[in-house]
Order: C-alpha cells, then structure tokens, then sequence
C-alpha cells in the first residue's frame, strides 16, 4: 500500500513538473491582465503622442510618447521605461505623471503580445522590443544616449538592465525588481526543479557587472512578490556610482505609498549624474 502511494505521488509530482515546464511562459508574463488602453495620459491632463515601433524582426510595438513640460528644449532628460509582466502602458501613469512632473520626456512601450503591440512574449522577444525602443529615440527623436535614463519595473527591470548593459545611458533604474527568473521562481516553488526546467534567465546580476552607467535600485521591505534580498543583491553587483533606495508598501503599491519621497529621490539621483554638458 506504501508502494501504491509512492508511486501515485512521483506520478503526480512528474504531472505538475511537467505543467509548469510546459506552460511556465503563461506564468511568467500576463499580458490578459488589461489589454485595453482605457486610461490615457491624457485622462490625467498630459500631452502625449500614440506611436508605434517597428521591431527588426517584424513586429509593430505601441507606444506612448510623452514630451517633457515646456516641450524637448525644456527637458531634463529622457526616460525610456520597461512595465513589469503583467497589464500593459496605461497601467502605469503614475509613472508618466512623476517623469513629467520633474522635467522629463518618456517613452513607454507594450512589448510584443501586450497592449496594442503584436506578436507574442518572449525573453528574447522583450530584448529586441527594447532595442528597438532604443532605437526610436536615438533615430526618430535624436535624442543624445547621455540623455536617456533606462528605467525598468519588476521583470522591466530585466530588459532594462540587459539594453543598459550594451548601450551607453544617462543612469540605470531598477524598481521592485529580481536577481533572475530562476532564482525568483525557486522561492515561490521551493518543491519544484525550477533551475532545471526554467526556460528563462533575465539574469539582472550578471547584467549589472557590465553596466558602467550609475544605477538607482528601488526595492521595498515589504514586497510579497519579489524579496527584498533581491534588491540587495542586485546593489551588491552594480558597479559604482549606484544609490539604493528602501521604500515601503507592497509590491504594487510601494512607489504610491511613498510617492514623494520617491519622486525627491529620483530628481536628486538623476541630477548629480546629469551630462556635463547639454
């Protein structure tokens, strides 16, 4: 009877591993959290334009572009900004309004299979979207690379710090994000052979040791998602000049909860490692 038990838990273990393995991109990335753009930046009084970026490998990514106050000969800079797994751009116009509120212009895009965008999710494919939005706005907008400021949110984080580390920014900023899928993925599945069947890396670490840009990392004490050891980690790799900034509140909320002294933060980060020259 032991035996029977034995071996109709290794069946239904190897069933689970298996699920997870097959279907582990469905975990990773949400894009069916919103696909629909209902809030605009207009919705909270800012100018923006709706754009579309054209991948090398064929894909129409959406976008919105929002210029600085004043228009570019008043802006502080440009911040090129990466959303986490889940929902898409107009989930994020806290952001938006913060980045305009303190002089910059954004760009922020769906990748492929969120949004407006077309395509499919994939590690690679988020690496491409992001070059291509690189691209925009150093053909499309000619905007100076010593003026754009990487900045990415949970797995934004991952493709921010891999464009990061072959670009040449402003600074880097990492918000709520973690080391690497593997590791992230064996503290939710401790029971699992996550490392074994990960299919993905975005391995912010090894990314950070190449970046040469200061960074600003971003993480809460109190994120249920990602753990704040994470944040640490990743400080513990970046190469100088690089700030840490502790918040508060969970995983969604940390950066409204502590709006002020996150955007005061942000603006005097930003403004010690400003071009020397415009």
């Amino acid at each position: 009877m032991l035996w029977n038990a034995l071996v109709t838990f290794a069946i239904g273990y190897g069933v689970i591993v298996a699920l997870v393995a097959l279907f582990q991109s469905h975990l990773l990335y949400i894009p069916e959290a919103g696909r629909e753009l209902a809030p605009t930046p207009q919705t909270i009084g800012l100018a923006y334009e709706s754009i579309e970026v054209r991948t090398e490998d064929g894909e129409t990514l959406h976008g919105w572009w929002v210029p600085a106050p004043g228009g570019g000969k008043a802006a502080r800079g440009t911040v090129l900004l990466f959303h986490g797994n889940a929902g898409n751009i107009s989930h994020r116009l806290d952001y938006l309004q913060m980045f305009n509120r303190l002089g910059y212009a954004t760009l922020a895009i769906d990748y492929r299979g969120y949004g407006k965008s077309t395509g499919s999710p994939s590690e690679e494919g988020t690496y491409r979207d992001s070059l291509a939005a690189w691209n925009w706005l150093v053909q499309s907008r000619e905007t100076k690379p010593q003026d754009i400021v990487i900045a990415g949110e949970s797995l934004g984080g991952g493709v921010a710090s891999w464009l990061a580390a072959r670009q040449a920014p402003r600074a880097l900023i990492l918000m709520s994000t973690f080391t690497s899928i593997p590791d992230i993925a064996a503290k939710v599945y401790p029971f699992l052979p996550v490392r074994l069947i990960s299919r993905f890396s975005y391995d912010n670490v090894s990314n950070l040791r190449q970046i040469k840009a200061p960074v600003l990392i971003a993480h809460s004490r109190d994120d249920e998602v990602i753990p704040f050891d994470h944040g640490r980690a990743l400080f513990a790799a970046a190469a100088e000049p690089k700030q840490f900034l502790e918040m508060r509140g969970g995983h969604n909320s940390g950066f409204v909860f502590a709006r002020e002294e996150w955007a005061g933060a942000v603006a005097a980060f930003l403004e010690r490692h400003a071009p020397a020259l415009r």
